[in-house]
Formats: C-alpha cells, sequence, structure tokens
C-alpha cells in the first residue's frame, strides 16, 4: 500500500484535537456531519456517466480543455476545496508523491482543480511546487454539473472571521466537496469518488488501480451512461 491521505489526514486532527478549544472542534465536527448526512450519492457524478464539455482556467494562464486532456486516453480530476484549506495542504502533496510518479509513467494527466480564482489559487502551486496542474473551476461551473458542491452551515458561516468569497475571490460561499474522477478517451466517467467529509479523502491506490482498469477496459461493464447538465 501507498502512502495513505487519511493517515496523514488523522495527523491533522489529532493535532487539532490537542490544540483546539471545545467549542472548536464542535464547530468543525458539527459542518463535517451535516454534509455527510446531506450528501445525496444519486445526484453525484458517478461511473457511466457522460463528462460534458469544460474549460478550466490553468494558473499559468493556459486553457485545460477535456477533449485535450483524453485525447490519448483517460485522466484524472481531483476537487479541492481552496489554497489556504488545511486538508488540501495535506492531501494534494500526497497525491504528488504517492499518485502522481505513476500515472506520468502511465501518460495519464492529472488536474487539481479548484472554484478559487488563479490568482489566489497559485499560493498552492508556489508553497508545495506540484508537477501536475493545478485549475480554476470558474464559478463551480463544471463541480455543479457533477452535483459535488456544497455551502457550509449557518453556524460556519457565523463564526468565519472573513467571508469565504473573499478568500476564494468567487464572492460565494460555494465548494466542491473533495472529489477524485477518472475520464475515460470517450468522456465517459470510468470511476469517481465524492467524499462529503473533507478529511476523508480518496486514497491513491483507489485512483491508481481505476486508472490502470480504465487503460486495460476491464471495468466490469459500467452503468448505461447518462449526460451531466446540471445548472444553478
Amino acid at each position: 500500500m501507498t502512502e495513505s491521505v487519511r493517515a496523514a489526514l488523522a495527523t491533522l486532527q489529532a493535532e487539532r484535537d490537542r490544540s483546539w478549544t471545545p467549542g472548536q472542534l464542535a464547530l468543525n465536527a458539527g459542518q463535517r456531519l451535516d454534509l455527510v448526512e446531506s450528501f445525496d450519492p444519486h445526484g453525484a457524478v458517478k461511473a457511466g456517466d457522460t463528462i460534458p464539455d469544460f474549460a478550466l482556467d490553468g494558473i499559468d494562464g493556459t486553457i485545460i480543455r477535456r477533449d485535450a486532456l483524453i485525447a490519448d486516453g483517460p485522466a484524472v480530476l481531483i476537487f479541492f476545496r481552496f489554497a489556504g484549506c488545511p486538508a488540501c495542504n495535506i492531501a494534494l502533496p500526497v497525491y504528488q508523491r504517492a499518485l502522481w510518479p505513476s500515472l506520468r509513467d502511465l501518460g495519464v494527466p492529472l488536474v487539481a482543480v479548484s472554484p478559487q480564482v488563479p490568482s489566489l489559487l497559485a499560493d498552492i502551486q508556489q508553497r508545495h511546487a506540484f508537477d501536475f496542474t493545478i485549475a480554476s473551476d470558474r464559478d463551480n461551473l463544471l463541480a455543479r454539473q457533477l452535483g459535488i458542491t456544497f455551502e457550509p452551515n449557518s453556524a460556519t458561516r457565523q463564526a468565519a472571521t472573513t467571508p469565504l468569497g473573499d478568500v476564494t475571490g468567487t464572492g460565494t460561499w460555494e465548494l466542491p466537496f473533495p472529489t477524485a474522477v477518472v475520464i475515460g478517451r470517450t468522456a465517459v466517467v470510468e470511476w469517481a469518488d465524492v467524499t462529503p467529509d473533507w478529511m476523508k479523502r480518496t486514497e491513491p491506490d483507489a485512483i491508481l488501480e481505476a486508472v490502470q482498469s480504465a487503460i486495460s477496459g476491464s471495468d466490469g461493464g459500467r452503468p448505461q451512461a447518462r449526460t451531466l447538465s446540471r445548472s444553478g
């Protein structure tokens, strides 16, 4: 087994348990529980869906288009919250170390996607020097089409010292659930994993296994495809 994202996040939680006040811990745990309990997996992206055409804004000024990503085979999208998110700053470096080298050797692109505007999102790239692509999903357009967005509850909003929309530059509280998606060459989702609790994220091994299955074609038979076209 490769390096574990969840083990790394468990270390973060243990540190919070030691240093945070009971009120802070209760607020954080309550928000995450709300998201888990309200999450509807039937409305979220899943294997067999057709990914709508998209154009993501790379932090280097490039445009990342769906068809270019999958021109030579499958591609991986990993949705995360924003550059300053503590859990994201733990999870993405694990993917850099434990997932990216294998994807690179397979010729499979990896794009980490956040709704944060490129000028602010660039901070996480500068901090970690990722070798994979960091891109902005402006206005959560793609994430919303995939059914993986949420907004924090009222308690979280009231406790925030700075509105989240100011942090992300989006002007809204909307964020994506941490999500990993393997898109096949025909724009059909080969595999997807959505984790509404942001302290529990998809393991590198699971993503790599899904990619290898997509490459070999041994996916065991996907459900009938549906085309995603959500809005609002």
